[in-house]
C-alpha cells in the first residue's frame, strides 16, 4: 500500500511562464529517460523480485517510491510554466475572448499546442518531441545485476539531459526543479553503484559514468553543499533494509558518506493552480459554482446545513 502526503519534496520557485521551457522539460518527464520511466521501472522491478536478498528489494523500490514524487514535482513545474501564458484576463462568466482579441492565439505558435488543447495549460505524458510515454522502455529482466546495472544507466544519462535542459533556459522555475533532480540522480547512481560493489560487480570498468562537475550551476552546488547527493530514503512505514547497502563511503570515491533516512528531512507546499476560463477550466458556470461553493461550506461547517443558499437569485432549503 502507498500512501501520499500533500507536499513536494521540492518547492515551486515562482517566475514568468515559458511554454518553450515547459515543453523541454516535457522530455524529464515522459521521455525514454525520464521521470516516468525510471518510476515505472525501479517499482515494476521491486514488484516482480523474487528470493530473499531484501535489501536491495528494499534499495529498488525506495528509489522508486521517491520517483513518483519527482514525477508530481516534475509535472507542477511543467504546468507552472505554461499557467497564464496566454495572459488572458478575462471574467470567468463571460465568453473567452469577448472582449476582442483570441483568448488562445499565440498557442498554436508553440512547441506543443497539445499543451493548450488537451492538457489546459499543463503536463502531458509525453516527451519533448510530443511522442507518447510508453511502457516499452521499461526493463525489468529478473536478474539483479542486470537491473542494477540498467538502473544506472538510466540515472547516468537522465543526469546529464537534465543538465543539458537546465541550460536552455534561465527561468527560475525550471531550474529550481532541475537541479534538483540532477542532485538526485546523482544519490541514485550511488544507490545503484554502491548495491553492485557490494555484489563484487567493478562497476567503474564494466560501466563507466560519464563524469562532469555539475557544481558548476549554483542551484546545484546549494544542494551538494547540503549534502542531498549522498541521501536515500525508504518511504516505509514498516522498517526497511536499505541501510544494509546504503551506507559507508561513496561508490564514488570522493570521501563523502551515504545516510539511509526514513523521508526527506523537508517537504513544501503545493502550489495552487487558478482557475482558466479561456480554457473551460473548471468550467462552472455560476449556479454549479453556488453549489461547490455550498458544498465546501458545509464540509468546513462540519456538516451543518445553512437554511438557505441563494442561486442565481433564487433561494433553496
Amino acid at each position: 500500500m502507498f500512501y501520499h502526503s500533500q507536499n513536494l519534496i521540492n518547492p515551486i520557485v515562482p517566475d514568468e511562464p515559458d511554454p518553450s521551457a515547459a515543453n523541454a522539460l516535457q522530455e524529464g518527464l515522459g521521455g525514454q529517460f525520464g521521470e516516468m520511466r525510471t518510476m515505472m521501472q525501479y517499482l515494476f522491478q521491486s514488484f516482480n523480485f523474487r528470493g530473499k536478498a531484501t535489501p536491495y528489494m528494499d534499495l529498488i523500490q525506495g528509489v522508486g517510491i521517491e520517483e513518483i514524487s519527482h514525477v508530481e514535482l516534475i509535472t507542477k513545474t511543467i504546468s507552472q510554466l505554461l499557467d497564464g501564458s496566454p495572459r488572458y484576463q478575462g471574467d470567468k462568466y463571460e465568453a473567452p475572448s469577448a472582449g476582442g482579441g483570441i483568448a488562445l492565439e499565440m498557442a498554436k505558435e508553440q512547441q506543443n499546442p497539445h499543451h493548450y488543447i488537451v492538457g489546459a495549460q499543463a503536463a502531458l505524458p509525453v516527451d519533448a518531441a510530443g511522442n507518447p510515454w510508453s511502457g516499452s522502455y521499461v526493463h525489468n529482466h529478473g536478474n539483479l545485476v542486470l537491473d542494477l546495472m540498467d538502473n544506472l544507466v538510466v540515472e547516468a544519462t537522465g543526469r546529464i539531459q537534465k543538465c543539458r535542459i537546465y541550460q536552455m533556459s534561465s527561468n527560475k522555475t525550471l531550474r529550481a526543479t532541475v537541479a534538483f533532480l540532477i542532485v538526485r540522480d546523482e544519490a541514485h547512481q550511488a544507490a545503484f553503484a554502491k548495491a553492485l560493489e557490494t555484489l563484487g560487480v567493478d562497476w567503474g570498468k564494466v560501466l563507466p559514468v560519464p563524469k562532469f562537475d555539475s557544481s558548476q550551476f549554483p542551484e546545484v552546488k546549494r544542494l551538494l553543499d547540503l549534502g542531498l547527493h549522498r541521501e536515500q530514503y525508504t518511504f516505509r512505514m514498516d522498517g526497511s533494509l536499505m541501510e544494509q547497502i546504503f551506507s559507508g563511503p561513496s561508490p564514488f570515491n570522493d570521501g563523502t558518506e551515504l545516510t539511509t533516512l526514513k523521508e526527506p528531512r523537508e517537504s513544501y507546499p503545493i502550489p495552487e493552480a487558478p482557475e482558466r476560463p479561456e480554457e473551460f477550466a473548471p468550467g462552472l458556470d455560476e449556479e454549479m459554482q453556488a453549489l461547490a461553493d455550498a458544498f465546501n461550506e458545509f464540509k468546513e461547517s462540519g456538516g451543518k446545513v445553512k437554511k438557505n443558499v441563494a442561486i442565481k437569485g433564487k433561494k433553496k432549503k
